[in-house]
């Protein structure tokens, strides 16, 4: 009874050290490869437990997914002599799931330290052996991620299919204190020169800004006068068209006058010419002498219009219009007539003058 407790003692610690050394575990996001006597079996597993032969069998785990690598205190010799230092860079790359077996193979489970650490050391020194400090710690600082991504990634693309590399970050080289020193006075001096720089741009802005003012005001002013200078043309044009129409309205009115008058005196001619007859004319005479209170004296004045009267009834057979005038102003004949002046000059013959 003994015995057979003891034999299954030794038969549990036997199982339990079988099943810890056989049993293992790979994380997710890595990959296992396997190694038997020393050789690499072409047999990998995913993440889970799996069951491997204990003491003749070991495994790694190879991570497939994105990972960061540094490299630390990388050694550079400038072409100048000058020795720097990169104090870290890291390099974020990740492995494909099926190069694994390939990768192993040929670079071992450390592979980044073949393919990566070492190519960013000679990547580092290439770079640095052809350009002088200024251009590395300064003027081509900002390219060296750049390039040293677009180097490994052309390398192991050839050397490494299924390795990536994602993005590269180098941090500032560290200088001789020195000549860091000399470059901070000089980033100093740089810092200064940018403030005067800066400061003539804003004083210079300043004066371009006043400058454009100045000339908007002038066009405004020159715009203002412009239009002054055209509101004056117009209204002096305004007045010309004004005075232009007063004319012509005055010509119109003038020249409607004078069409009125030279149209009354016209139809006034017309009148006359149909009014002013030989019988009118005649009437008009007597009535004239009728209505006179002219005394006359003289031995001819009788006669002047017997004479005259007894001529117009000789003339055209107007006897009977001279006797129908001459019965108007009361006289009948022309002896009545004869003798009415003849007894107004004997009873005025003293007189030596007319009075009326």
């Amino acid at each position: 009874m003994t015995n057979s407790g003891m034999v299954a003692l030794v038969g549990a610690v036997g199982l339990f050290l079988v099943t810890n050394f056989s049993l293992h575990k790979i994380e997710e996001g890595h990959v296992g490869v396997y190694y038997r006597g020393g050789a690499l079996l072409r047999q990998t597993s995913s993440p889970g437990f799996h069951m491997m032969v204990p003491f003749i069998t070991s495994f790694r785990s190879i991570q497939v997914t994105l990972q960061t690598d540094e490299v630390k205190n990388v050694p550079c010799g400038t072409s100048g002599g000058v020795m720097i230092y990169f104090d870290r860079i890291e390099v974020v790359n990740i492995l494909s799931p099926d190069s694994v077996y390939d990768m192993v193979k040929n670079y071992t489970a450390d592979y980044d330290k073949t393919l990566i650490f070492n190519k960013v050391h000679h990547e580092l020194n290439q770079f640095c052996s052809v350009h002088n400090l200024q251009e590395v710690y300064i003027n081509l600082f900002d390219q060296i991620d750049e390039n040293l991504r677009t180097a490994l990634q052309r390398d192991l693309t050839v050397m490494a299919p299924g390795l990536f590399v994602q993005a590269v970050r180098v941090t500032k080289p560290k200088i001789p204190e020195t000549i860091r020193r000399n470059y901070e006075m000089m980033e100093a001096e740089k810092t200064k020169l940018l403030i005067a720089e800066q400061r003539q741009k804003v004083v210079e802005k300043d004066a371009e800004t006043d400058r454009k003012k100045a000339l908007i005001d002038a066009e405004k002013v020159a715009l203002v006068a412009k239009i002054q200078y055209e509101q004056r043309i117009l209204e002096q044009e305004s007045l010309r068209k004004m005075a232009q129409i007063e004319d012509e309205m005055h010509l119109s009115r003038e020249k409607m006058q004078g069409d009125a008058v030279f149209y009354t005196k016209a139809k006034l001619a017309e009148a006359n010419q149909l009014l002013l007859t030989p019988e009118y004319l005649e009437l008009k005479r007597y009535e004239a002498i009728s209505s006179n209170n002219k005394i006359y004296f003289g031995n001819n004045i009788p006669n002047m219009f017997v004479e005259h009267c007894g001529v117009q009834s000789k003339e055209g057979g107007q006897t009977k219009l001279t006797e129908s005038v001459l019965q108007e102003v009361g006289l009948t004949t022309a002896e009545e007539m004869k003798k009415g002046f003849k007894q107004a000059s004997q009873g005025n013959s003293k007189a030596p003058v007319a009075k009326s």
